[in-house]
């Protein structure tokens, strides 16, 4: 298929966005768009520069300078800051702690919107984040908003970080962490992480991988009948 639908996921951290939406897109031979990643990416050209998150003029500025780019990869797709590999970079606890702040900023948020409808133009996309339902693709014929309690994306966060050999906190610390990013996400200003009114909700807490991907390609092959 070489021109397909907007699929757009959303949902709070740690639900499994990212790695659903990388197989769904590899089942229907979609680009996959990590837009959470390019956030992150900004993070960290933010603390590599020296500045503090409530410099967000400077963020902002430091957003629209830097080149955010993605290859393929196994076992996930590597992310570009420049020319500067930083798959593993941009996963460190420091940046899961300041990206909401920096996603947070109108004028990141602007730059990072416009670059994602850019990718997504000409359909056959895939893409998670926290507001692309409500925001970056509004007219996205599927929309997905996946869900779990605290305790299990606190455990699946646990258990990917010590399988990566990424330094990580106990399993009660990440929990806190977490439901401190719910409550940053959901209340900021700009683009709160919301449920869009037409979005299917999927909780995903006792599902593994495989039924979610096959739940949402069920919903992505009907609405292409449908089409």
């Amino acid at each position: 298929m070489t021109k397909g639908i907007q699929v757009a996921i959303d949902g709070p951290a740690s639900a499994g966005k990212s790695t659903v939406a990388k197989l769904v897109a590899k089942r229907f031979n979609y680009v996959y768009c990590d837009t959470g990643a390019m956030y992150r990416v900004v993070t960290l050209a933010a603390l590599r520069a020296g500045l503090t998150m409530d410099q967000a003029d400077k963020i902002a500025e430091l957003a629209k300078q830097i080149k955010i780019g993605f290859q393929p990869g196994e076992p996930e797709q590597r992310v570009f800051l420049n020319d500067d590999e930083v798959t593993q970079d941009i996963r460190t606890a420091q940046i899961d702690n300041n990206v909401s702040a920096v996603a947070a900023i109108p004028a990141v948020r602007a730059e990072m919107t416009n670059q994602q409808r850019q990718i997504a133009a000409n359909g056959g996309i895939v893409m998670d984040g926290r507001d692309i339902g409500t925001t970056v693709l509004p007219n996205a014929p599927v929309k997905i908003f996946m869900v779990a309690t605290a305790h299990e994306r606190a455990r699946r966060r646990y258990v990917e970080n010590k399988e990566k050999g990424i330094a990580t906190a106990s399993l009660e610390d990440l929990q806190k962490e977490i439901e401190l990013r719910d409550q940053k996400d959901s209340t900021r200003k700009v683009s709160p992480l919301t449920q869009a009114p037409d979005a299917t909700r999927l909780d995903t807490t006792k599902l593994s991988i495989d039924e979610v991907v096959d739940a949402i390609s069920e919903i992505i092959k009907k609405t292409q009948e449908q089409l």
